[in-house]
């Protein structure tokens, strides 16, 4: 008879306790820890790790003779794939892509070896028939001859197809409907998933084998099971967005092989994901005339310039309480603008309601956004509009200076590339970060009344 233990895990960060605790020993989180049956084997190890895996014992050698030769990557057919990964998917390493139902988790993942027809890849899917994918493999098109499905939730058992087949690329959809049998607890618990993606990965460094693993993400945002699971995996892409609008976003939020400050923005059709090389065409604006409180960000996000329209509203309030809204951008940070037009450049906009949206959905973190913001709402305030041959690319501190921020000259690049004929930074710039460029004329300013001066008083 197979021992029974009853234990808690931390939904959290994983830790396990013997018995419930309010409070995680580990994280620290409230309210965190779930129940779980675990089965321990006699045939298993301890710990109820299962022994499947025939394992090789490693020995210590001089950090000397490591050979630092870079990392074979293997190319995915999608460029804007191949960059956020670093250049492609490196071998035996394991990518976990989040994000919520229907925004193209399941898409993307099977695309890749649609466009990969030289990659030999093991597609197993616990969520949807074979006739399912079938279906949309059809939509997707491409060359599926050297795809093979797998319709299986048991681990065990698709790893031994895996040893079988020997893929060269395995794709997972998705971690929360795999189970081991070592474990009694249900597929989607904590202790499920965290020793599913022990057992992929130990799989994929032995055999040297890439492995993508698709994850569910909870209500707030963030990849359901323990935190465990991102801290095991090598790469996590995240993908944002409306899914009732049309433009996605592929985030870089980890990756132990290249940059994690990279994102790639795709287009659902309906023949799937297509790639956006240059995101300025949706970001910039979109209409004929001229009108207020619109002005154009120079921004970078990682190591891409782009240019993205800022869109504000100010008008006198209604009720007596005025509101703040901000779509895309920061409201906190939007306040504090507010606060500094006020403060030090004599705006009353205390009375007024003030609106702002970023275009195109993107949420934005770049500081050089300021200074579009500002001007975004200063047009709509005095009600007269920007030129659309201008955009901006500066911080605003709380004293009311413009302040500088990097890699300027590859935001007047972009912006030159685009055709704008102005672009207004900050002063603190060094001059020779700043550039002379024939087609852009590059304006420098100090603080926010010369900016006033520059734009509207002319």
């Amino acid at each position: 008879m197979a021992k029974v233990k009853k234990a808690w895990f931390c939904t959290s960060c994983g830790n396990e306790s013997a018995k419930w605790l309010g409070k995680c020993p580990a994280c620290g989180e409230w309210n965190t820890m779930q129940e779980e049956l675990i089965t321990k084997d006699s045939s298993s190890n301890a710990g109820g790790r299962s022994s499947h895996i025939p394992g090789r014992s490693p020995k210590p050698e001089p950090l000397s003779s490591i050979n630092s030769s870079e990392e074979q990557r293997i190319s995915l057919g999608i460029g804007e794939l191949n960059r956020i990964l670093g250049g492609g998917l490196v071998q035996g390493s394991m990518v976990l892509i989040g994000g919520e139902p229907g925004i193209g988790k399941s898409t993307l993942s099977l695309q890749i070896p649609l466009h990969s027809p030289s990659l030999k890849t093991l597609y197993v899917s616990g969520e949807e028939s074979t006739r399912q994918i079938k279906l949309r493999a059809q939509r997707l098109g491409g060359d599926d001859s050297n795809c093979l499905i797998l319709g299986e939730t048991l681990l065990e058992n698709i790893i031994l197809q895996a040893k079988e087949v020997q893929p060269q690329l395995i794709v997972i959809d998705s971690i929360q409907t795999m189970y081991s049998e070592a474990l009694e607890s249900s597929p989607g618990s904590v202790s499920q998933v965290r020793e599913c993606a022990a057992l992929l990965l130990r799989y994929a460094k032995e055999t040297n084998t890439p492995t993508i693993v698709i994850g569910h993400i909870t209500k707030e945002g963030s990849i359901a099971g323990p935190k465990v699971l991102e801290h095991i995996v090598d790469v996590v892409l995240q993908f944002e967005g409306d899914t009732r609008h049309s433009y996605r976003i592929l985030r870089s939020i980890k990756n132990r092989f290249g940059s994690t400050a990279e994102l790639a923005i795709f287009e659902m059709i309906n023949t799937g994901l297509r790639e956006v090389e240059n995101p300025s065409e949706m970001l910039i604006p979109m209409h004929g005339e001229e009108l207020s409180g619109i002005a154009v960000a120079a921004m970078l996000d990682g190591t891409r310039p782009f240019l993205i329209e800022t869109q504000a509203l100010v008008s006198t309030a209604a009720y007596g309480t005025p509101q703040r809204s901000a779509t895309g951008f920061d409201t906190r940070r939007t306040n504090m603008l507010l606060a500094v037009l006020e403060k030090r450049a004599g705006f009353r906009l205390s009375a007024k309601d003030v609106f702002l949206n970023m275009a195109g959905g993107l949420k934005v973190t770049d500081p050089a956004c300021d200074l579009a913001v500002v001007c975004a709402i200063l047009s709509s305030n005095f009600d007269l509009a920007i030129s659309p041959g201008y955009c901006f690319a500066a911080e605003v501190g709380l004293s009311g200076e413009i302040r500088p921020v990097s890699q300027i000259d590859r935001r007047i690049s972009e912006a030159e590339k685009l055709g704008f004929k102005k672009i207004f930074i900050s002063a603190y710039n060094s001059p020779e970060k700043r550039g002379l460029k024939s087609g852009i004329k590059v304006i420098a300013l100090k603080d926010i009344p010369e900016l006033v001066r520059a734009l509207f008083q002319q």
